[in-house]
């Protein structure tokens, strides 16, 4: 009995000033902040079973706007731009946006500075300018060829989404490297290891969960993306969003919710899939969850 009162007594200690989410208050504002941010996304999932094409008042339980969404043959073809512009352009901005991080964290050159600053920019640029400026591009100075075969006629939106999407993944991998040990590279060289070797084998694990976070992070930017696909997509190049958008325009119908919560899910499937098949590392990198 003595070994088991301070336990006893520990248990209704006051929670210290760091255990923030045993306080009732620090409770509260999560959950409103929770369901602040995914009201509107279950709402949306309701009402996509709602049986009425007012949309407004709830009618009854239907599957039938799942039905005519799967067989709306132009709803799936821009649904299929959309998941292959969003492979292609996340692959190659991985490749861009972990070389642009790691030449910053590694030499210096002349016009560094200009270099990051530049990096920076399609990040702060408002859509809108970015895809006056992709309209302007594809149209006067690389025209991008029309009427060819898919999927090569969605290359000039691969390019547009290239160009906002790789500086995310090099802000977010250059932060992974600012943590890095430079003195286990150089063990790596003084054990014989190429600079190309020392790479791969020790600083590619190191940066591996930044990496599957700036894809993620890539492939969902591609994927909803509205505004610069909007100026740059030709009339045989719709994407999920642009179709979206033009359905939306005559009114918000359940249909059109189907077919955004199929999104959803498939976003959220994907990402949990390559959490999985990562690991629970890249769920716990930087958390001190190896630490030993």
């Amino acid at each position: 009995m003595s070994d088991i009162a301070p336990v006893v007594r520990a248990r209704k200690l006051p929670p210290a000033p760091l255990e923030y989410l045993r306080r009732w208050p620090i409770r509260l504002s999560v959950g409103a902040v929770l369901v602040f941010l995914y009201a509107p996304l279950i709402t949306l999932m309701i009402f996509s079973f709602n049986d009425s094409k007012a949309n407004v008042v709830w009618r009854g339980f239907t599957l039938k706007y799942y039905v005519k969404a799967l067989h709306n043959d132009s709803l799936i073809q821009a649904f299929s731009n959309s998941m292959v512009i969003a492979f292609f352009s996340t692959i190659l901005s991985l490749i861009l946006g972990a070389m642009a991080a790691i030449v910053l964290w590694r030499f210096r050159f002349v016009g560094k500075t200009a270099f990051d600053g530049a990096l920076a920019i399609p990040i702060v640029v408002p859509e809108i300018c970015m895809g006056v400026g992709m309209l302007v591009f594809f149209a006067k100075v690389l025209p991008w060829p029309q009427e060819m075969p898919w999927p090569f006629n969605l290359g000039n939106i691969i390019i547009a989404h290239v160009s906002f999407s790789f500086p995310f993944v090099a802000v977010v991998v250059r932060a992974r490297l600012a943590s890095f040990n430079r003195e286990m590279e150089e063990a790596a060289k003084d054990l014989g290891a190429s600079e190309f070797r020392a790479l791969m084998d020790v600083v590619i694990p190191h940066i591996q969960p930044s990496l599957i976070a700036g894809a993620l992070l890539a492939f969902t930017l591609s994927l909803d993306d509205f505004v610069i696909t909007f100026f740059t997509a030709g009339p045989d190049t719709i994407t999920f969003p642009v179709k979206v958008y033009s359905m939306v325009r005559f009114s918000v119908t359940p249909e059109v919710n189907a077919a955004s919560t199929i999104l959803i899910v498939v976003t959220v499937l994907l990402t949990f899939l390559a959490l999985k098949f990562q690991g629970s590392q890249a769920l716990t990198a930087g958390h001190g969850a190896d630490d030993k």
